[in-house]
């Protein structure tokens, strides 16, 4: 990148996401060189479930939904991730087919990093090794916490646990969280619970006043 005040800009913007926030200067630079910037408009899958990939995606702007399918095809949604995070490291690791869908729910800006380059630059950084192990061990926390909320929580619990995670503030009001479109099927299979039962939990939360319903999205 031959104009420095571009360059200098690159940085700073990697270095307000989260996953880059600690990387040293040099490996920062590394970074950057082998990042390629992509655009998807909404409703984009970016990966699809059970494709091989050979490239990890982290998010600079937008935000997107990951997705299996369930054995009868329906859409089970399994988390929702937004700018700073990233997805697809899995197939880079192991070579194996995509294990989830990933979509965008906005328009969406997208960094792109190929398997040769992550694989590079992992064993040439221990500061970007460090960031990737740590967002990767708070995975793991949170799918255990998950876990536990099926097991040991009633389930008006675990929905109102739900939608305290995914909800966030609306553009025209931050004080008040809103989630993204969401089904009452949907949130079933994200809870672990039926549709009915879902349908019954909804109606207890927004009696009590913490939950009021907008279409298919809900505001906290």
């Amino acid at each position: 990148m031959s104009d420095p005040r571009q360059h200098k800009d690159v940085l700073a913007y990697l270095r307000a996401i989260p996953l880059f926030a600690h990387v040293t200067e040099p490996d920062l630079d590394a970074i950057a060189s082998h990042l390629i910037e992509r655009r998807f408009p909404k409703d984009t899958v970016v990966v699809e479930e059970g494709l091989t990939g050979d490239y990890m995606y982290v998010i600079g702007e937008g935000r997107v939904k990951v997705s299996k399918a369930s054995d009868d095809g329906r859409e089970k949604i399994m988390d929702f991730l937004e700018a700073g995070d990233f997805f697809g490291e899995m197939s880079l690791f192991d070579q194996a087919p995509r294990s989830a869908t990933v979509r965008t729910l906005e328009p969406s800006k997208l960094m792109a990093l190929s398997r040769v380059a992550f694989l590079d630059l992992l064993t040439r950084s221990a500061s970007l090794a460090l960031a990737v192990i740590m967002v990767l061990t708070q995975r793991l926390r949170d799918a255990d916490e998950q876990a536990s909320s099926l097991s040991f929580h009633r389930v008006d619990a675990r929905v109102r646990g739900l939608f305290q995670r995914i909800a966030r503030p609306d553009e025209s009001d931050e004080t008040v969280l809103r989630t993204p479109p969401l089904t009452h099927q949907q949130i079933a299979d994200m809870v672990g619970t039926s549709r009915e039962t879902v349908t019954r939990a909804i109606k207890q939360l927004k009696t009590e006043g913490w939950l009021e319903q907008e279409g298919k999205r809900y505001a906290i």
